[in-house]
């Protein structure tokens, strides 16, 4: 009865922790580190952007890539990050970072298209790229600490390879591409006729002595062969106002013009609210934003080095730890059992009251992702619990 496509619709769906059923039946004790955002009040330059909006009563329809003006101010603010000139006709605004993504395979891809995924991989992405009829194709990190070797990347390109995907720094995992990664990526891409999809969406958060490198910048050529894909809703963490935006060559930008015709388009409140905080240039939210995030990173590897059979997360950036588990599920299992990633989220939910997710969202049976972007009270609870649980299970 239904298409075929929905079929891909299930990964990400599986992927969806139930965060929200585990805290309704047990709210006073369960502790969300699931949570896709960082917990804050809003920038004060968002909200007087928003209310001067409404004010004005700005409520009708834009171009189908949104307003001129917050284009151009992105092609400034991209301009500086980069360091090459910008124009507004090669960005696109999108209601978040995942329309910019899903926008980006529906317009490259053909079927039978591959691309190129490290894993661990960011979730929505498998079915977005299986939608626009294109094949996932998976590329094994964890044996690198979580970046891919270019001998891999290498090997997997078939005739049918269309782009690889850079997440940097990575959700779920928090690593940062170092620049003679990106620069091997970005040669390959251009040896073998690649797309790169640059996905920058935890940009502002990194972790000293970590930087956080733009791949256009360490290889100026590749540009004419890369998107770039950000969102201002995580940096400056209004994540439900949903505004991202695509940034990358005329032509791709005019397809995705077409396509969000079609479609829809981000909301002009919050196109208003962020347009209003870019021309402000006030940085002094984000700077605040950006020490308490790594005052929860700080706080959280403390209590994360008690643990016995887990290494310390790098954590070099966004606001994710990422556990890699197989010490400890080979410690556990050598006890007769056989459990994944999975029946230890299950065992921090009942055991803990901690809600985390499952490597096997992100294509990784030993890992788990926590989000520190939350109340630095209750993450330092949640990871003593953690702690205690994990060095205790048996």
């Amino acid at each position: 009865m239904l298409a075929k496509r929905t079929m891909f619709l299930k990964s990400s769906a599986t992927a969806t922790w139930t965060a929200a059923e585990a805290i309704a039946a047990c709210s006073d004790h369960i502790i969300d580190l699931s949570i896709e955002e960082i917990c804050s009040e809003l920038a004060p330059s968002i909200r007087e952007g928003a209310i001067a909006a409404i004010n004005r009563n700005l409520s009708r329809h834009t171009d189908a890539v949104d307003l001129p003006e917050l284009r151009n101010a992105l092609a400034r603010k991209i301009s500086d990050e980069t360091a090459q000139p910008w124009s507004a006709d090669e960005i696109a605004v999108t209601s978040g970072a995942k329309q910019s993504l899903f926008n980006a395979v529906m317009v490259l891809l053909n079927p039978g298209d591959e691309v190129l995924i490290p894993a661990p991989y960011w979730t929505p992405l498998p079915a977005q790229i299986g939608i626009a009829g294109g094949t996932p194709v998976f590329i094994e990190t964890r044996h690198n600490n979580y970046l891919p070797k270019l001998s891999d990347l290498t090997a997997a390109i078939t005739e049918k390879t269309k782009a690889i995907v850079v997440n940097t720094p990575s959700n779920p995992t928090g690593a940062i591409y170092n620049r003679t990664t990106l620069g091997d990526i970005a040669q390959l891409a251009i040896d073998r006729n690649l797309w790169i999809i640059f996905d920058e969406c935890c940009g502002n958060f990194i972790h000293a002595p970590h930087t956080h490198h733009q791949i256009v910048s360490v290889t100026p050529r590749v540009r004419a062969r890369t998107l770039l894909v950000n969102s201002l809703s995580t940096s400056l963490a209004p994540t439900g106002w949903r505004i991202g935006y695509l940034a990358g060559p005329k032509a791709i930008i005019s397809a995705v013009r077409a396509l969000q015709a079609d479609t829809s388009s981000p909301n002009l409140t919050g196109q208003h609210a962020l347009l209003h905080h870019l021309e402000s240039a006030d940085s002094a939210f984000e700077l605040r934003l950006q020490r308490h995030v790594s005052n929860a990173r700080s706080l959280g590897l403390s209590i994360l080095s008690t643990l016995t059979s887990v290494p310390q997360p790098a954590a070099q950036g966004g606001f994710y730890f990422y556990l890699d588990l197989t010490r400890w599920l080979r410690r556990v299992n050598a006890h007769g059992r056989d459990i994944n990633a999975d029946d230890v989220v299950n065992v921090l939910l009942m055991d803990a009251g901690v809600v985390a997710i499952s490597g096997t969202a992100y294509g990784d049976p030993v890992g788990v992702r926590l989000s520190y972007g939350i109340d630095l009270g209750l993450l330092d609870k949640a990871l003593r619990r953690l702690a205690v649980t994990l060095n205790t299970w048996n």
